[in-house]
Order: C-alpha cells, then sequence, then structure tokens
C-alpha cells in the first residue's frame, strides 16, 4: 500500500537537504582552494590542532555510525520535518552535509601556506582539481544521485510511495573499481591547489577513513545483495580503478 502524500514537510525537506548540500560542497570547494584557511576558528597552537583534529574524526564516526543498525533508529528520530523513516535517506545527506559544514567554518586555520598556485603549474593544478570534481561527481552520478543527493527521500514522500534505493551500482566507474565515490574524494583532497599544515592534516586523515571505511558499506552490500555482490567483488578491484581493454 502506498504511503500517503505529504507535500509540504517533503518540500520543506527538499529545500533543506539541497540548500545545505550545495552550500557544503561549495565549502570544501573553497577551503581546499584556501589551503583550509577559510575556517572562521580563532583557536592557536596545540588548542587549534586538537580542536582541527576533532573536526576532522566527527566526519568519519558519525557518517558511518548512522549507517549502522542502531545508527538507523537515530536517523529515524532526526528528521526536522518528521516522517523520519521514509526521510531517512534525505536526513543523512542533510546530517553530513552539515557535518562537513562544522569542519570547514569552524576550522582554525594556522596561515602556514607552503604553496599558492602561480602560472602554469599553477594552471595545471587547478585543472587536476577540476578535473577531481569531475570524477566525483560521475562517481555519484553512476551510484544513483537520487540517493547520493538525498532527493529519494522527499521524492518519495512527495509521491506517497516507499524510497527507491536504486540497484546496486554495477556500471560506469563502478565498472572500473568498487569504490569510485570514496577514490573521488580522496582525489578532490589531494589534487587541492593550495598545500599547507592544515590541508595535510585533513586530507591524510580522511583518505584513511577513504581507504577503511567502505568495508562497513561492504558489509552491508553483502548482507543485502548476497552472491550478487561476492560475484561483483571477485571481478571488480576495490579502490584502484582496471579499465577493460
Amino acid at each position: 500500500m502506498s504511503a500517503p502524500r505529504r507535500p509540504l514537510p517533503a518540500l520543506a525537506m527538499a529545500l533543506l537537504v539541497h540548500g545545505a548540500f550545495a552550500f557544503a560542497v561549495g565549502s570544501m570547494a573553497l577551503a581546499l582552494a584556501t589551503g583550509m584557511q577559510l575556517g572562521r576558528g580563532t583557536l592557536t597552537g596545540a588548542a587549534a590542532v586538537l580542536a582541527n583534529l576533532l573536526l576532522i574524526a566527527q566526519f568519519p564516526i558519525v557518517h558511518s555510525f548512522l549507517l549502522s543498525r542502531r545508527g538507523g533508529s537515530v536517523l529515524h528520530r532526526l528528521s526536522p520535518v518528521g516522517h523520519g523513516k521514509t526521510l531517512a535517506i534525505s536526513t543523512y545527506v542533510l546530517s553530513g552535509s552539515l557535518q562537513l559544514l562544522l569542519t570547514f567554518w569552524l576550522w582554525s586555520p594556522s596561515g602556514d601556506v607552503w604553496h599558492a598556485p602561480a602560472g602554469w603549474t599553477g594552471a595545471v593544478q587547478w585543472t587536476l582539481f577540476a578535473s577531481a570534481w569531475l570524477f566525483l561527481n560521475k562517481a555519484l552520478w553512476d551510484a544513483g544521485l537520487a540517493v547520493q543527493s538525498g532527493a529519494a527521500g522527499w521524492w518519495a514522500l512527495l509521491r506517497g510511495r516507499k524510497v527507491d534505493f536504486g540497484e546496486m551500482p554495477e556500471r560506469g566507474l563502478f565498472a572500473t573499481c568498487r569504490q569510485p565515490i570514496y577514490l573521488g574524494f580522496a582525489l578532490v583532497l589531494w589534487t587541492a591547489p593550495t598545500w599547507s599544515f592544515d590541508w595535510l592534516m585533513l586530507a591524510s586523515l580522511w583518505t584513511v577513513y577513504c581507504v577503511l571505511g567502505p568495508r562497513l558499506k561492504e558489509a552491508r552490500w553483502q548482507r543485502h545483495y548476497g552472491e550478487r555482490f561476492l560475484a561483483y567483488r571477485a571481478r571488480v578491484p576495490y579502490m584502484m580503478p582496471r579499465f577493460p581493454r
């Protein structure tokens, strides 16, 4: 049986999740482009390093927890407009966007910039940075943009239907490696054109998450898809792409 339609909560969530998502992505791009000197944090010295480490840690910890079974029940209660079960995927994306905004705007910059792009080498760096973003966006598209952007939740509520999570992604970039989203995220971090102590700390620790975090995701896929995922895992590498001849 279809769920009743709830247009106002659905549209309210659409504005919240996509507004926060766009602001978070823009903030991330700008912060990385400036070598993590965008933040408005005012701490200095060891206190700044500790606070920044906490900001770095909160994203993977909370992001992963909300995908666990216990985290799922918490997620259902976090919807700012009710209808927690249907809007869980939208609430999850909203939560991740707010976490990114906390990271980049509460960051306390060290002011220690090692390198700023200039000349033809700078043009190469900007090109690589833009290419990494294009790769990440292609990976999100191949994974199912409605799910990755949180639209699947509010769209289901608006139509009075169950959330459509789509099939297990196996095409596009997912045919070359199993975790192109995490790979794209890491590429965005490491192609940042401005280098600094802040940037190196963030890129290094979040890259660890990009490598280890998908293990939990693949465990969920194995429980959900069974033999289909095992066959996919056997033929497609984990992180480093393998392109067909």
